[in-house]
């Protein structure tokens, strides 16, 4: 009886210890599956996709806003007092120079011409006959059968009258352009405003106002920029005019292309701005006095700037950062100093070498020395501006 018992406690004993066999054997197997496939991870090439660093030329630009102004405008008023007889254009017309736009009644200027006429006539005929009187006097003192003072009377005489006819030529001037101002003419060409009189209406000399005139082509834009850029503005607008395009809401992009023509001499001591102009052609007729655009001055283009795909650029805990491909498609974290944006680009100051590769899209699930498979075509990066040599 005891013998057996002990038998049965040696067997039991040995079921257990081959069953601890088994599991600490299936679980040294689970280990080693679990091992390689973490290896297996570690090794599996992460899908990405890449660009280029590349040198190009690369405008450094301003934005801001600006409003539209006309070149020229002018609120026509009339010269002389007088009714309005016609009105020879339609609100909203474009006119040229020297167009005829209202006419007053010239009657009163006509007979005040006729008049200055007249009596510049009649001081002639006066002078034709002192310089006669004046010649027969000389010619009697020259014989000795008159008199110095008598002479000299005649001769006062006509330079007299000669000096009346100079001012009655000058009266006659003055009523033709007194007749002139009843023809009331665009100075300049450009786009009517709203009519402000009628025919029938009476003005008054330099008070009334007729209508308004804009001269739309050219065109201007006032806008402002901080006073920082205004070395860089002036040093380089002297070389030659600035470039600045306007871009008129809702578009997005610069539609409209003209060139800097005035810097103000002081800076807003407000503001701390400094008021620039930009004239436009306008041939399109799309930019309108008071309109609200925004504005792009292209101050200077870097003819030779190292660029890569904004996408690329990361932030860590050391600063900006990108995923360099190696040859072996492996890749590293290689710091960069970037020294400004543009548009979808970054331009490099070191860091990167033309012609690198970098990773536009899947930094998320990349570490130093990862692998790495294109998902897509190589990204040149943006199409690069021919340089001058």
């Amino acid at each position: 009886m005891h013998v057996r018992s002990k038998l049965v406690f040696f067997l039991i004993g040995a079921a257990v210890l081959v069953v601890a066999g088994v599991v600490v054997q299936r679980a040294r197997v689970r280990a080693a599956e679990e091992q390689k496939k973490l290896a297996q991870t570690a090794v599996q090439a992460v899908p990405v996709s890449v660009g280029h660093a590349v040198r190009e030329a690369v405008p450094l630009e301003v934005r801001t806003f600006g409003t539209v102004e006309a070149s020229a405008a002018v609120t026509l008023m009339p010269q002389i007092a007088g009714k309005v007889t016609a009105v020879h254009f339609t609100e909203g017309q474009s006119v040229r120079k020297d167009d005829l736009l209202f006419t007053l009644d010239p009657r009163p200027q006509q007979a005040a011409l006729k008049e200055a006429e007249a009596q510049l006539a009649k001081s002639r005929v006066e002078q034709a006959n002192a310089e006669k009187e004046a010649a027969r006097q000389s010619t009697l003192f020259q014989k000795g059968m008159s008199a110095q003072d008598a002479c000299d009377q005649a001769r006062t005489t006509a330079d007299a009258l000669a000096a009346t006819v100079r001012a009655g030529e000058a009266t006659v001037e003055t009523a033709r352009l007194m007749l002139d101002y009843c023809s009331i003419r665009a100075p300049f060409d450009g786009r009517t405003g709203a009519r402000l009189v009628d025919p029938g209406n009476v003005v008054k000399a330099n008070e009334t106002e007729l209508t308004t005139l804009h001269q739309l082509q050219p065109i201007r834009i006032v806008f402002s920029v901080p006073q920082q850029w205004l070395g860089l503005v002036l040093e380089n607008q002297g070389k030659a005019p600035l470039s600045v395009r306007a871009v008129i809401p809702p578009e997005t992009v610069a539609s409209e292309t003209g060139a800097l023509s005035f810097v103000d001499n002081e800076v807003d001591r407000v503001t701390g701005a400094v008021r620039l102009k930009a004239t436009f052609a306008n041939d399109r007729l799309r930019l309108w006095p008071g309109q609200f655009v925004e504005v792009v001055l292209t101050v200077m283009t870097e003819a030779d700037a190292l660029v890569i795909p904004a996408a690329a650029v990361q932030t860590g805990q050391n600063g900006a950062f990108v995923y360099r491909v190696r040859p072996d498609q492996t890749v590293e974290a290689r710091p960069v100093r970037v020294r400004r944006h543009y548009q979808e680009k970054e331009l490099i100051d070191s860091g990167l070498s033309v012609g690198d590769t970098v990773v536009t899209d899947g930094q998320s699930r990349l570490a130093a020395d990862r692998r790495v498979v294109l998902t897509a075509p190589v990204q040149a990066g943006p199409i690069a501006v021919p340089v001058k040599p």
